[in-house]
């Protein structure tokens, strides 16, 4: 693996991460495309932790205040801070996404051997952001939500464990869907995506040290390459989504995936 290659990985991986268009789909499909081999665990750790930094460094101010209250609710034995209830529902949606990740692995990891699924599942991201766009009133805070509508966002990053399926677009579309407004849903999936990504990288290490299957080793300046291009790429695709749906619709994300998906299936690209 070179350089240049990593670099493009990680790109790839930190805008597709946080953008609607899947990144499991995308470094399912990308790499297949241009023939490009395995990139191993070992690199595959390294980007998310690029993507983790990202996250943690833009929303550094609310994360703090989340922790922070969540143990002052503890302490006091009450709720009635929002900062605490919105802390407490993202634990409680993260444990969908935690226990079916790990219940069924082998499973997922079949998927990802197949591009074809990934680009059908791309078909299931676009699908669900024209739903939530025209079904969804838009209206809501996220410290609106209640505890029901919380699980039901975490079921819905469960699913994205699907490659193709994104995760930043079912969960933002499973909150639109239950009546937030864009940007309210967006902000509560990058606040849900800290624990599930941290827990992932996490678990990808534990599997490195125990020898876990595939290509293992890359050199320094290769990983350092991948996880700075990853940390850039998705701080820049945080901050411009956020931005973005302020204003716009989500619309134009399920295009893409939709067309994507259907020039793979088609074989316009093979």
């Amino acid at each position: 693996m070179s350089v240049w290659r990593a670099i493009l990985l990680g790109i790839l991986q930190g805008f597709t991460e946080f953008l609607p268009v899947s990144s499991s789909g995308h470094l399912v499909i990308v790499p297949h495309l241009l023939g490009w081999e395995d990139p191993g665990l070992v690199l595959n750790v390294m980007l998310h932790l690029g993507s983790l930094v990202a996250i943690v460094l833009y929303f550094w101010t609310d994360l703090w205040q989340l922790v922070a209250a969540a143990l002052q609710s503890l302490q006091r034995r009450t709720l009635v801070d929002p900062a605490a209830r919105v802390a407490w529902m993202l634990a409680v949606a993260t444990i969908p996404g935690a226990v079916i990740g790990f219940l069924l692995e082998d499973f997922f990891e079949q998927l990802f051997g197949m591009p074809l699924a990934a680009a059908g599942f791309l078909l299931g991201t676009s699908l669900l952001i024209v739903l939530s766009e025209r079904l969804g009133s838009r209206q809501r805070l996220m410290t609106t939500l209640s505890w029901l509508e919380a699980v039901v966002i975490g079921f819905a990053q469960a699913l994205a464990i699907v490659p193709g399926l994104s995760r930043s677009g079912t969960t933002i579309s499973a909150g639109m869907l239950l009546g937030l407004r864009r940007e309210d849903a967006t902000r509560f999936s990058f606040l849900l995506a800290v624990p599930i990504v941290l827990g992932s990288g996490l678990y990808q290490v534990a599997k490195l040290a125990l020898g876990g299957p595939g290509p293992q080793t890359a050199s320094l300046p290769v990983m350092f390459a991948g996880m700075l291009a990853a940390g850039l790429a998705g701080y820049l695709a945080i901050a411009g989504l956020l931005a973005y749906v302020r204003r716009h619709s989500l619309i134009p994300f399920a295009i893409y995936t939709a067309l994507l998906a259907i020039l793979v299936l088609t074989g316009v690209l093979r």
